[in-house]
């Protein structure tokens, strides 16, 4: 976490937390354009399943988020599904930064929207 900002490692302690403490196969936290955090694990019900940074960003968009700065996403894939970056990038268009690692919180990619 060495080359993250003080802001970016705060989510990856955020969704390493929330992926710990529920067991879930990926946790996922972001920052919004005013600098609120949401942090979210995978919800894998057999009646709903929604992926942690997409149940992130709906919490943002119930907040009344404008905005995202950073997203954060902590599993095992290789990389992010097409189904959370055109979420991210709905609601948040070009430019957010997306940091990509495994479930210890080691980033192994950063992109952007």
């Amino acid at each position: 976490m060495s080359d993250l900002t003080a802001e970016d490692a705060k989510l990856v302690t955020l969704a390493r937390a929330t992926r710990a403490r529920t067991g879930a196969a990926e946790g996922a936290a972001i920052r919004d354009a005013d600098g609120r955090t949401y942090a979210a694990a995978t919800v894998a019900l057999p009646s709903l399943a929604v992926s942690a940074l997409q149940v992130c960003v709906a919490m943002a968009v119930a907040g009344g988020s404008q905005g995202l700065e950073a997203a954060v996403v902590l599993g095992d894939a290789a990389e992010l599904a097409p189904a959370d970056l055109a979420a991210l990038s709905e609601l948040a268009g070009p430019g957010v930064l997306v940091h990509r690692g495994d479930a210890r919180g080691t980033i192994a990619s950063t992109s952007t929207t």
